[in-house]
């Protein structure tokens, strides 16, 4: 399954190098050569990168351009299907949140704020004997897949090799914290790491506020692996101010998430981002490297302050997650008025991790 779908999308970006980027670029090859001592200097820009800006590129990190390709075209493949096709998979029809978004599932508000995009959303395959999936609890269990030639294994492959890439940024993070990386990685045997594959719907309603490609976020886990085929990503930098994080060829774009800032005790930044509507069809590939669903995230014990266990209490990570996506996500909201929600709690207004702009 190939495409020149990146290319088509981006030849306003063909001129795009690392030398004209906004946000630190990382190059990651140093992880890959067996050296200590280049693998901690990865490490060390990584936290540089993530004590700073809390958005970063990296490059070299090992996945051939075929394969991303690959997983964009697969992307193309399900989201030019009919409408009735693409809702024989709908994610409302899972207790676990895998399948298709819809335009429509966007956000308890619409549409008074309008997210132009749909999704097909999976994660980390369980199985279905699972606790968490017989008990329907949200996020945990199989995938379904579309009856697409092909699709699953290209997709399924993408996954496997951006998880891999998760686990050594997690690795090199652990080493530049100071703690044993068994001591993130004995939270991850079934994760509710999840990979969207986006496409931004074009349209000719102006770029407001109110009409977005996504609204403004911080993300939820311990970080995103992000390719784009386009621009439009808004990310909010250390002086709080909107910048552009355009597509550089050869390169993801990384994000700190909310775990990432519990655990270093606010030191790693999870910061805010947005996809503006730029009115064209556009692309996007994140995956968000979380947690099991029950593990308890507090500051590491070397990060443990008064004022850090102040800031950040205990938090299962699944149920940071699903409070920040029962408002994201309309059948969710639904089911939780229903009294059909497992497990139901209290939802917050907002990410209590979101930050507010000097400027819009």
């Amino acid at each position: 399954m190939s495409s020149d779908i990146t290319k088509t999308i981006s030849d306003d970006q063909r001129g795009l190098t690392v030398d004209d980027a906004n946000l630190p670029v990382i190059d990651l090859s140093g992880l890959f050569t067996g050296n200590p001592e280049d693998k901690a200097r990865v490490a060390a820009e990584l936290g540089e990168a993530a004590r700073t800006s809390g958005f970063f590129y990296i490059t070299k990190h090992g996945i051939p351009e075929e394969q991303i390709e690959a997983a964009f075209a697969a992307s193309k493949a399900f989201h030019d299907k009919a409408r009735p096709y693409k809702m024989k998979y709908w994610s409302g029809f899972t207790t676990h949140h895998r399948g298709y978004v819809p335009f429509e599932e966007n956000g308890k508000s619409f549409p008074k704020s309008i997210n132009f995009n749909e999704a097909w959303d999976m994660s980390y395959e369980a199985p279905e004997d699972h606790p968490d999936y017989l008990h329907k609890w949200r996020m945990t269990g199989p995938n379904i897949w579309p009856d697409i030639p092909g699709w699953k294994e290209t997709v399924s492959g993408y996954y496997d090799a951006v998880f891999d890439l998760g686990l050594k940024l997690l690795d090199a993070l652990a080493l530049e914290l100071g703690v044993e990386t068994e001591e993130l990685t004995r939270h991850i045997t079934y994760p509710t790491s999840q990979l969207r594959l986006l496409r931004y719907i074009e349209n000719d309603m102006p770029a407001t506020k109110e009409v977005v490609g996504i609204d403004a976020h911080s993300d939820f886990e311990c970080f995103t692996i992000l390719a784009t085929s386009a621009p439009g990503l808004q990310v909010m930098n250390a002086d709080d101010v909107w910048i552009e994080a355009p597509p550089i060829p050869g390169c993801y774009v990384v994000n700190i998430g909310d775990i990432f800032e519990t655990w270093s005790g606010g030191m790693f930044k999870s910061t805010q981002h947005r996809v503006v509507n730029l009115g064209k069809e556009r692309y996007s590939m994140p995956l968000f490297f979380g947690l099991d669903y029950h593990a308890i995230v507090e500051p590491l014990e070397k990060f443990r302050t008064p004022e850090a266990e102040a800031k950040y209490p205990p938090m299962k990570a699944g149920d940071h997650l699903m409070r920040m996506s029962v408002n994201a996500f309309r059948y969710m909201a639904d089911a939780r008025a229903k009294g059909e929600l497992v497990p139901d709690f209290d939802v917050p207004d907002e990410n209590p991790f979101k930050r507010e702009a000097k400027a819009p």
